[in-house]
This record gives structure tokens, C-alpha cells and sequence, in this order.
């Protein structure tokens, strides 16, 4: 197939296209609803295919879709790898194959980032005893700049009101800490992390340990959208830089594309992560978890594109012109139209996933 062909033009689509070919690889199947209907009223699931033994020992996890609309591109990767990679795959004794299909389908079928409470699903994961109250020290000077109350407009001079902001709030360091670490008090804003446990964290909570079982080792991949070099891939890890796994994973995976926090690069700290949520449920096991980054545009362009949809969501009138055009900006931003870009992202993503069914198998 032509991998930007596995791009499928709705959740929906994604969807049926998803579960259609899970079934003729033989896997086992499950959907876990999420209580929100779609754009026409149809129902909204997370769904789960399971490729190899019901009691593995080691596991290969990839999931999509956390960050909804980013949901076009992890689908992608998952429709290809089972149209394709998985068609004459057999999996070894004690190993198992675990697909997360969107983990966020509100916010995949309705294209926007967050869920139905306007929750940054990969904010909402905090830990036992952490509670969901609290914001990055700066994040409400800078509110009036990230959250405008106001509908979109597609003449406004975005980047000179960006770069104004920036200046007067302490420089890009200051917007990298800011912006994205997650906030709790600001429930119409950018990165809301929520009030309590989303639908997502639920099921997980409650079904994880089913799908993982007493497996003693677990690679997880997360696809993303949107961080890095267009067309190129990062895998973000919250570990040290000179921890025990940040080596292993770099020996496997390669040092130039394993990174862990830095001020200079890709990736930063955040709270509520699905990635640290996953190692603290299994403590006994070696989770491994890596955020895999697939580039698009550049950081300003995105929180442009973020900003614009939040406010159309929550400002706006969802015909009128500028709305539209802010919901496309969205799309764009995390999953160009691009066919070249499309080919090349689903092309490296089955690749990452070979690497990680031959690293940990």
C-alpha cells in the first residue's frame, strides 16, 4: 500500500479501517466507550487489538490518538502495520502485541486536541496522592496571551503578539515551562490537565493490567505529532541522561533520536504523562516508554494553531469563517496534507515499531 494512503479521512474511517484489519490478523478485539458521541451522533470508543498470548512475559504497547486530532497520524501507523508488517508475522512464545487505538475519540472525531472537558489527556495522568490543582508559576501572566476570550481571526498579527509576549514574560525558556507543563486552574485554557480522572485515565486503570498482565518487560511507543524537525522523529524520555535506561534505550533505539530533558532540546517537563503513570502501575516490571515525536511545523506555528481552536471552541461560532479556518489550522499543523510527509512519517513509524517487536522479542 502507499503508507500516506493509510491516512484515513475520519475517525470513523480510522476506526472500522482499524478494527476490520485486527480481526482478519486474528487478534482479539475490545472497545471501552467513552459516554460522548460524534459529530453526527455516533458512538466514540477506545479500542484495543491483542496479537499474541494472553499471558506474555514481554510486550511491545503502541498506542494513538491521546492527543485526539494527533490521532490521524498514530491510526496511520497502526493501520499499516497490520495491512502490512503483521500480514505473515508470527509472534514468538511469551510475547504479545498490544494496540491502543485512539486514546482520546472525542478529541479525534471532533479534531481537536483535547477531550470533552477540554482536557490535555497526556496532563491528566498524575500520580497517587498528587492532586489536580495547581499551575506553572507563570502561566497566568501569561493567560491574556494563550487563552484569549474572543473568537479567532485569521488577520490578527499573530507573531508580533507572540514575540511581544515572549519578550515581556522572560524569552522562550519562560514559554517552554509554561505553556506546556500542564495547568489545573484554567479550565478553558491551553494544557488543561483536569479536575479529576478523564474517561481515558478510567479505562486504563482499570484494563491496563489485563492487557500487560505479569509481563516482565514492555516497550510502549506513543505517537505523536507537531515537536521537532518536519518529517523527522524524536523519542522523549523522562529519564536522567545518565540513567541505566536512558543508555540501554539509546543503545537500542539510537542516540540521536533518544532524548531526555533538556533545556536546549526537544523535550520538557511535564506533569499528568501517560509515560510515568505506566511505570508507577508496574513497579516490578521494566517499563519502558518513549514519547515518539514525529515533526510538522514550527513550535510558534503550533501555538498558533492551538490557540486559535481553543478560542473557536469556546468563543466562536462554529460556521463562521474564521473558525473554520482555525480548526483547519489545527489539522494541519498535526497531520499535514502533505503527501510526501505522509509517506514518510507512517513509513519511519512501522519502522520504529519493527525496532521495538525486535528489541524487546
Amino acid at each position: 500500500m502507499s503508507y500516506a494512503n493509510a491516512f484515513s479521512t475520519n475517525y470513523f474511517e480510522a476506526r472500522n479501517r482499524f478494527r476490520s484489519l485486527a480481526r482478519d490478523r486474528g487478534c482479539r478485539l475490545f472497545e471501552y466507550p467513552i459516554d460522548h458521541l460524534g459529530p453526527d451522533g455516533e458512538k466514540l470508543t477506545l479500542d484495543v487489538a491483542i496479537l499474541g498470548e494472553a499471558n506474555p512475559m514481554k510486550v511491545v504497547l503502541v498506542s494513538s490518538g491521546i492527543h485526539g486530532v494527533e490521532g490521524f497520524f498514530g491510526s496511520a501507523v497502526q493501520v499499516a502495520l497490520l495491512e502490512e508488517r503483521l500480514k505473515t508475522w508470527s509472534y514468538p512464545p511469551g510475547a504479545s502485541l498490544v494496540l491502543l487505538h485512539a486514546l482520546n475519540p472525542y478529541g479525534f472525531a471532533w479534531r481537536r486536541r483535547t477531550n470533552e472537558e477540554n482536557i490535555d489527556l497526556n496532563r491528566n495522568f498524575l500520580l497517587p496522592g498528587e492532586e489536580y490543582k495547581g499551575s506553572p508559576d507563570k502561566y497566568g501572566d501569561w493567560d491574556a496571551f494563550f487563552n484569549p476570550t474572543s473568537p479567532p481571526s485569521g488577520i490578527e498579527p499573530f507573531l508580533i503578539k507572540a514575540i511581544f509576549s515572549i519578550l515581556r514574560h522572560g524569552g522562550m525558556s519562560s514559554l517552554k515551562n509554561t505553556l506546556p507543563v500542564g495547568q489545573y486552574d484554567y479550565p478553558k485554557g491551553l494544557f488543561f490537565g483536569g479536575s479529576g480522572p478523564s474517561k481515558t485515565y478510567q479505562i486504563l486503570d482499570a484494563h491496563l493490567s489485563e492487557w500487560v498482565g505479569n509481563a516482565t518487560d514492555v516497550v510502549h511507543i506513543d505517537l505523536h505529532t507537531g515537536l521537532g524537525r518536519k518529517a523527522t522523529y524524536k523519542l522523549l524520555i523522562q529519564e536522567s541522561a545518565d540513567s541505566k535506561r536512558t543508555q540501554w534505550l539509546k543503545e537500542k533505539f539510537g542516540a540521536d533520536v533518544v532524548e531526555t530533558l533538556d533545556p536546549k532540546g526537544t523535550a520538557y517537563s511535564i506533569r499528568g504523562g501517560l509515560g510515568k503513570w505506566c511505570q508507577a502501575k508496574f513497579p516490578q516490571c521494566n517499563y519502558n516508554f518513549l514519547t515518539a515525536e514525529f515533526g510538522t511545523y514550527s513550535v510558534l506555528r503550533g501555538i498558533e494553531a492551538l490557540r486559535a481552536e481553543n478560542r473557536a471552541h469556546f468563543w466562536g461560532q462554529p460556521k463562521d469563517p474564521s473558525c473554520v479556518w482555525a480548526r483547519q489550522q489545527l489539522m494541519e499543523f498535526s497531520a499535514p496534507r502533505d503527501l510526501a510527509w505522509r509517506s514518510s512519517v507512517v513509513s519511519q513509524g512501522l519502522d520504529l515499531v519493527q525496532r521495538a517487536i525486535d528489541v524487546c522479542f
